[in-house]
């Protein structure tokens, strides 16, 4: 953060800018740690969709991809070439994301060693994200690509043999019927638009953030849509909560306020939140297997929604939800939907 810290004071001429002013500028364009973890246990379960874990970090604003220093030079080389993430309109700002995440899948028998025909399949996945987010006033379009392995390598087996060790659970029986390794590649655009902000009396408001995108990879291949409502005080300037999913990393700063507000409760913000994401579905590699050799897999539904409904806090440089996810029937024979709960905390550093 010094060499951050640096450059921001150097960026503008020093005779012009005073320490107030520079202290202002560092606080309005920071950069913003991500940590996202949803787990079933909240909801007292631990099957289906168990685990995921996702830690991103996301620049601060900038001008141009290509030629702004916030970035090393091998890095604007290679966007010079991504013509698509050019954009010559003043009144849009850019980020650059890079992610990490863990995702996990069990069947509900878990005590069985044997494969059970009839569940969904043991996987794991481990995988490295890049994304590129462009934004101006009302809208957010989101380019990633996500690669990773899928399979034993994933670590899936040894993550959650260490959890319920550390937590005094059973242990599972049937990882050695996960899917095998595999290379995974998704290539995602998703396009966020707020359609209603309103802003009553004192701080009190509220918007409406849709969302549309399109996914393509061995992972996930799929066409997605859906909205968030928002209802609260001093709503931030962003767009909307974030999730583990691929494209979800939609909190950072705002383009006016940044992420610091003055410190104190009186200037913290609070705001309640339901969200939809309805997925149709080409390929889930976590129902219908391995892409290249045979593997235990199950028939998949056509369509697949999640049901968000929760509180997010804001003070300072941080913001903290929680969300309560309930997911529609994902394969033939489910016998029921599925919920786990979201939490995610993001810190303007």
């Amino acid at each position: 953060m010094p060499k951050l810290l640096r450059w921001l004071l150097a960026a503008a001429p020093l005779a012009t800018l005073s320490t107030t002013a520079a202290a202002t500028e560092v606080a309005s364009n920071p950069w913003t740690l991500n940590l996202y973890f949803e787990n079933d246990l909240f909801d007292e379960t631990d099957q289906n969709y168990t685990n995921g874990i996702r830690l991103s970090w996301i620049s601060p604003d900038t001008t141009s991809y290509q030629n702004d220093p916030t970035f090393p030079a091998w890095l604007r080389a290679a966007n010079r070439r991504l013509r698509l993430l050019h954009s010559n309109d003043p009144e849009t700002e850019h980020n650059l994301v890079v992610s990490l995440g863990q995702l996990m899948f069990t069947p509900e028998d878990t005590e069985a060693a044997d494969l059970v025909p009839d569940q969904r399949p043991y996987a794991g996945y481990l995988y490295a994200g890049i994304a590129y987010h462009t934004r101006s006033e009302d809208r957010l379009d989101v380019m990633e690509l996500d690669l990773g392995i899928v399979g034993p390598s994933a670590l899936a087996h040894q993550t959650q043999d260490l959890i319920h060790e550390l937590r005094g659970f059973e242990k599972y029986n049937g990882w050695d019927n996960q899917l095998d390794d595999e290379p995974g590649v998704q290539l995602l655009y998703e396009r966020k638009h707020r359609l209603l902000a309103t802003t009553w009396r004192g701080d009190f408001g509220q918007d409406f953030i849709a969302h549309g995108g399109a996914s393509l990879g061995n992972v996930a291949t799929h066409l997605n849509f859906g909205g968030e409502y928002r209802i609260g005080w001093k709503l931030p300037d962003d767009f909307g909560t974030s999730a583990v999913r691929a494209g979800g990393d939609n909190s950072a700063p705002g383009r006016h306020e940044g992420r610091r507000r003055a410190p104190g409760w009186g200037n913290a913000g609070i705001h309640a939140f339901v969200a939809l994401d309805t997925r149709l579905v080409a390929r889930d590699i976590f129902l219908d297997g391995n892409t290249f050799k045979e593997s235990h897999s199950v028939d998949k539904k056509p369509v697949v929604a999640d049901v968000y409904a929760g509180v997010a806090l804001l003070i300072d440089r941080w913001k903290l939800s929680y969300a309560q996810v309930l997911r529609s029937r994902e394969f033939e024979g489910q016998p029921h939907h599925h919920e786990y709960g979201s939490l995610s905390l993001s810190c303007s550093l």
